[in-house]
């Protein structure tokens, strides 16, 4: 393959990457039909998650796991396995525990660097939300790159549109009902508080991560044939059906907050403009 050849598919990757998660931001950001923010402001948001957040958050987990591993090389008692990269325990410690922790705590970093334009509730699951989705284009981006090169363009399309239909609209709607609760803490007294909506965006990252993981969990139980095949399957319609209701429910609740008719919370804040909803 020419140099040329593998730039032109680079774009093809990058492109394709791209459009799914732009169409799902211009979807999350309709829901918002009342007094809604710029679209200069919410690129920068998606753009901080694809760039800063992303390359952050890999460098921080690479950091973490090269630790570990030299902690379980220095002390190789079981106390540590969960730390070894190279073990089963440290692989299931790393999706579920450290990657969602690390990198819902990095999209959030996002959301309180634009919490001066988050203006009235229903802003911050908007804000949430771009951060998230411009950190899930990215990281597949960067994942169809590893298949591009491993099995050539079909490989890497393939793995981006499976992950432009899951992993990018978990991470969008985790970091939108992050952004949600910095908003009610920012504009309400009865907010449960911005860190608890953190451990919510963890636990919601940790939980589709478990789902995707369905079928590594059952080889390490040495379960094999048809019920792998099936399990396959069940976690990828399971964890696809997942983030469609996540990113739904994120949807949802800028509505509600967008507009106090629907239930939000009624704040002082002054409106920047008064516009008819969308039709």
């Amino acid at each position: 393959m020419t140099s040329m050849n593998s730039a032109e598919s680079l774009a093809i990757l990058a492109l394709v990457a791209l459009l799914p998660a732009l169409i799902y931001l211009v979807w999350v950001r309709r829901a918002e039909r009342y007094h809604g923010e710029g679209w200069s402001s919410v690129l920068g948001a998606f753009a901080y998650g694809a760039l800063f957040a992303t390359i952050t958050a890999g460098i921080l987990e690479a950091v973490i796991v090269a630790l570990g591993t030299s902690i379980t090389q220095r002390y190789p008692g079981p106390e540590f396995v969960f730390l070894n990269r190279n073990s089963t325990a440290g692989a299931f410690f790393l999706v579920l525990v450290i990657a969602p922790f690390v990198e819902e705590a990095l999209k959030g970093s996002g959301v309180l660097s634009y919490g001066d334009r988050i203006r009235q509730p229903s802003d911050g699951a908007v804000f949430g939300a771009s951060v998230g989705l411009g950190f899930g284009f990215f990281e597949t981006f960067l994942y169809g790159i590893g298949a591009f090169v491993v099995g050539g363009l079909v490989a890497g399309l393939a793995l981006i549109l499976v992950r432009s239909l899951s992993s990018v609209l978990l991470h969008g709607s985790s970091t939108g009902m992050l952004g949600h609760g910095f908003a009610r803490a920012k504009f309400t007294k009865r907010s449960p508080g911005t860190g608890a909506y953190y451990l919510l965006a963890v636990a919601m990252h940790a939980s589709f991560n478990a789902l995707a993981s369905l079928t590594v969990l059952l080889a390490v139980f040495h379960i094999g044939g048809v019920a792998v095949d099936l399990a396959s399957v069940f976690a990828l319609v399971a964890a696809m059906a997942f983030a469609f209701g996540a990113i739904e429910h994120v949807r949802t609740v800028i509505q509600h907050a967008d507009y106090p008719a629907l239930g939000g919370p009624r704040t002082s804040f002054a409106p920047r403009r008064v516009i008819p909803p969308k039709r």
